[in-house]
Formats: C-alpha cells, structure tokens, sequence
C-alpha cells in the first residue's frame, strides 16, 4: 500500500513537473522571439542615433567654417579700399550669412533627432530589461522544477512556481507595456 501510495505521489509530481515545463518553455519561447526583435530594434536606434550625432558634428563644423569665413570677409572688406571688391566681399558675407542660419537650424534639428534616437534606445532597453529578467526566472525555474521531480519534492515544485510566476510577470510586462521594473535587479544584471 505504501509503495503504491508513493508511485501514485510521484505520478503526480512528475505529472505537475511536465505540465510546468511544458508551459514556462513554451512562453519562455515566445518571448525570446520578442526580445530578440526588441533588440534588433535598439541596435538600430543605437545605429541611427550615431550616424545622426555624426551629422550634426558635421554640421557643426560646416558652421564654424561658415563662421570664419564670414569673419575673414568682414576683415578683408574693412582693410580693402577697392571699390571693385566691396560687391564681392558684401555678396560673400551675406552668403556667409545665409550658411550660418542654414547650418544653425539644421544642428538644433538633427541634435533633437538625435535625443529622440536615444530615448527611444532606453525605453526599448526598459522592456529588454523586463524580457531578460522574464528569461532568467523562467531558466531557474525550469531548473529547479526539473531538481524537484528528480528528488521526488514537492516544496521545490513549488520554488519553482513562484520563481516562475516572477518570470511570467516580467514576461507580460514586457508585452503589455506595464512599469513592472526593479531598478536594483536590472542594475544588478548590468
């Protein structure tokens, strides 16, 4: 009676284990899939926002070029007597002119581009944070589910749940967008 009391209790751990399994895995699945897609969005935003900073710098340096030539004009016109040449130097400062505004409106445009790129970057890596720390809890759980049916315990099952009901709570936050983040666990993983 006792033997057969005790298989019937294993049946039943092995049978909760299986189930366990069966289901942390299959959503532990689908939300790799998401958190890869979620870092492939941060690797471009990441590659936007470089190639955005870089435009600016670039045109920043077209600025100050715009700049010094316009100084080196206003110079030449003050030095240069030469009524021939106070049509060009007037025409090259206004041009000169013309650039800065340019170049000013195109560099405070391209640098709030830029910090979208960015904030965009750290609110994707928000939910990658949720998607990792989903994917950790649901691997220890698997873990120790696995542990517990070896050692026929069912207080390890149990580990097991909540650790994975952590994992799934991160997992749906990371789909549905909820603020369900520990700071202190995220840095930790870092």
């Amino acid at each position: 009676m006792d033997i057969e009391t005790n298989t019937s209790s294993n049946t039943r751990l092995n049978n909760a284990v299986a189930i366990t399994v069966v289901l942390l895995s299959v959503f532990m699945a689908i939300s790799k899939v998401k958190d890869d897609n979620i870092v492939q969005a941060m690797q471009q935003a990441k590659a936007d926002s470089i190639d955005t900073w870089s435009e600016y710098q670039s045109k920043k340096l077209k600025l100050h070029l715009s700049e010094s030539a316009l100084h080196q004009a206003k110079l030449l016109q003050a030095t240069n007597g030469n009524v021939d040449n106070k049509a060009l130097f007037a025409e090259e400062i206004v041009t000169q002119q013309n650039a800065i505004v340019k170049y000013e409106k195109e560099s405070a445009q391209l640098q709030e581009k830029a910090k979208g790129f960015s904030k965009s970057y750290d609110e994707m890596n928000y939910h990658d944070d949720q998607f990792d720390m989903s994917d950790a809890l649901l691997a220890i759980a698997l873990a120790v589910a696995a542990v517990s049916a070896l050692v026929s315990n069912w207080l390890l099952l149990g580990l097991a749940w909540v650790s994975g009901g952590f994992g799934v709570l991160f997992g749906l936050s990371g789909f549905l967008g909820w603020a369900f983040h520990p700071g202190w666990l995220a840095a930790l993983l870092s």
